[in-house]
């Protein structure tokens, strides 16, 4: 069975809620069980933290035995030198995530500190993008 773990950064806890215009209104929970119902076969873990650090123990406590790591790292795309560098640290790809068209939207948003390490960028979709990373990741 694969293991792909989703990671989302600061400000994710509130999907549903927080600017449904950009963000839709469906919390992501409800997103993840259809997400996992669809691919029974993928075994898919979920960490969300406000905390750049726990994200960066996250990647490492799951990059070395996880067959990809999904992440949207919110604003720290745009900031964190140290998560391009926790992605570079271990094995598994990581595919970037984002749920808005971030290139649509602010001048600072357009810059990723992380996509250099990452295998892909997905963006502008919803959260269909989540499942756009798995397919990447599951070579489909």
């Amino acid at each position: 069975m694969k293991k792909i773990q989703i990671i989302n950064g600061p400000n994710l806890n509130l999907l549903g809620r927080r600017e449904p215009g950009v963000y839709g209104s469906q919390p992501f929970e409800d997103f993840l069980d259809s997400l996992r119902a669809r691919y029974a076969d993928v075994q898919i873990d979920y960490f969300q933290s406000n905390i750049e650090g726990e994200l960066i123990d996250r990647i490492h406590a799951t990059g070395f035995d996880s067959d990809g790591i999904i992440l949207n790292a919110g604003a720290y795309t745009h900031t964190s030198i140290a998560l391009q560098d926790a992605i570079r640290a271990v094995p598994a790809p990581v595919v970037e995530v984002h749920i808005s068209n971030v290139h649509a939207r602010e001048a600072f948003r357009h810059v990723s500190l992380i996509a250099c390490a990452c295998r892909g960028v997905v963006c502008g979709f919803g959260l269909d993008s989540y499942r756009l990373a798995l397919e990447g990741l599951l070579g489909g």
